[in-house]
């Protein structure tokens, strides 16, 4: 069980699980024309425990 996202190309998000649960994570990539992916900055400790 779980959710389905779609991120269409181009947009720039962020996922993790909350403090106090679980998270898995798979990724499908579809191929597509001038795409590429883009890792962003990591998350620290303090930024990750202000997120509520």
């Amino acid at each position: 069980m779980g959710d389905v996202v779609n991120i269409p190309a181009g947009v720039k998000h962020w996922h993790g699980a909350a403090p106090d649960s679980w998270f898995s994570h798979l990724a499908v990539e579809v191929p597509g024309e001038n795409t590429h992916t883009e890792w962003c900055e990591a998350v620290s400790n303090e930024d990750y425990e202000q997120v509520k």
